[in-house]
């Protein structure tokens, strides 16, 4: 069902920190016109945790609308707190989304069995197919494959954004069951297509959605010396979009192209100065910038 490029939506705000839905618009069509294949919105990358619940949900309405079916798209609907994200990911059925993402629960650490039954439990309750979110850099815990495969015998739990940093992850869990695997670092989208991940779930295509797009076209046709040559080209950017904590460089990136304003809320702030050197480097060894 998900496959290919899906960008993780950068929340774009106004200098009074409120939502630009005109750049939002702007952001969601460029993706479209450059051939990613679904949109991501309230994830980590659209500073979901600095949102409302209200602001959460505009936004999600505000993708679904503005794709017009023209892509998948599915939305971040993830919580540490098991209710909020049944109620989340509740309005994301309601909106007609076509899958909703949901982060491993952080800060309060669940166990195996913990897991198992906070993903369950919404599965049990929502009609929409659930990807499911292991990223213990930003959680604090890691999915086991064996809970992955475990969570895979829902209906509803179709894939997983595995972002652990490790193919030798998604070499066991595509050994143990057979879940839709996208990527969640960009700079392993490429090694872990190669085993049998179907894609990404990309920071870099905010900036390179053509690029993004096409590197997994190779890759999934069995193209790898086309996909490398892309890999290698976007290399320094894959690695500049974490000098500092995402989505900081992604968004000082796309300011610089003129697509959104450097805004995020605290605690978040801009990318420091020191870094813009290389950041800029990197756009422009990329061939986004001249």
């Amino acid at each position: 069902m998900f496959y290919g490029s899906y960008v993780a939506l950068v929340t774009p705000f106004k200098d009074d920190l409120e939502i630009d839905y005109d750049a939002f618009g702007r952001i969601i069509d460029f993706q479209i016109e450059n051939g990613t294949q679904g949109l991501v919105p309230c994830g980590c990358t659209g500073e979901a945790a600095t949102l409302s619940h209200d602001e959460q949900k505009a936004c999600i309405r505000f993708t679904v609308e503005r794709a017009a079916g023209r892509v998948k798209v599915v939305a971040g609907t993830g919580s540490n707190n098991t209710r909020e994200a049944l109620a989340l990911t509740r309005f994301a059925a309601e909106v007609h989304c076509d899958g909703a993402l949901l982060i491993t629960p952080y800060y309060n650490k669940p166990t195996a069995a913990g897991q198992i039954a906070h993903y369950t439990a919404i599965a049990r309750e929502v009609d929409i197919p659930l990807m499911l979110y292991n990223v213990p850099g930003r959680t604090g815990i890691k999915m086991e494959p064996k809970t992955i495969a475990a969570l895979s015998e829902l209906p509803q739990v179709v894939s997983i954004k595995e972002a652990c940093g490790s193919v030798d992850q998604v070499t066991q869990i595509l050994g143990l069951c057979d879940i839709v695997v996208l990527s969640g670092d960009d700079s392993l989208t490429l090694p872990m297509m190669a085993v049998g991940a179907a894609g990404v779930v990309s920071v870099a295509a905010n900036i390179a959605p053509a690029d993004v797009s096409q590197l997994c076209a190779r890759a999934a046709a069995g193209d790898y010396a086309g996909a490398r040559e892309i890999h290698y080209k976007l290399a320094p950017l894959f690695k500049a979009m974490f000098l500092e904590t995402n989505p900081m460089p992604v968004k000082a990136a796309m300011a610089l192209m003129g697509l959104i304003k450097n805004n995020l809320r605290l605690p978040l702030v801009t990318l420091s100065h020191n870094h813009y050197t290389e950041l800029k480097a990197a756009l422009k060894e990329s061939g986004i910038s001249r």
